[in-house]
């Protein structure tokens, strides 16, 4: 299975959280990093993004094809984004368009084998897969991208 985790684009700072919207900067953040999923991305992939406004502009600037997944609003854990994924015993590749600190909490659990506060930089993609190696599960990042870099 693979998993890829898409924390949202920049946005403005404000109340209700819920409702903030990406900022110029995370709009081309966000289309830079779709593009880049565009030319990429597994060939069945799923698209869940948390409901907030920032998170459903980010999967949008990808495809209008996403379903909106309350357990993964920025109050919840990581929990959320398992059962929702589907994670490790999946067959197809699902995306996560969600919040720190839960995807960054996600990535060390999944690298680590235990939750830390990891940090995955505003509109950063990072793109695990499981796989069954010598009867061992094995967990591997196959990459990071950040829009800085594309």
């Amino acid at each position: 299975m693979d998993l890829l985790l898409w924390r949202h684009a920049e946005a403005v700072d404000g109340i209700p959280d819920h409702a903030r919207e990406l900022t110029e900067r995370g709009h081309k953040q966000a289309a830079k990093v779709a593009a880049w999923l565009h030319a990429n991305r597994p060939k069945r992939l799923r698209v869940l993004a948390s409901p907030t406004v920032r998170t459903r502009q980010t999967a949008a600037a990808f495809s209008d094809q996403f379903e909106l997944i309350p357990a993964l609003a920025p109050e919840h854990g990581i929990a959320g984004i398992v059962a929702a994924s589907g994670w490790p015993e999946g067959r197809d590749a699902t995306m996560i368009v969600g919040h720190q600190p839960a995807l960054g909490n996600l990535a060390a659990l999944l690298l680590a084998g235990h939750e830390a506060d990891w940090t995955i930089k505003k509109g950063a993609l990072w793109w695990f897969t499981n796989r069954v190696r010598n009867g061992e599960t094995q967990t591997v990042l196959r990459g990071v991208i950040s829009p800085d870099l594309l």
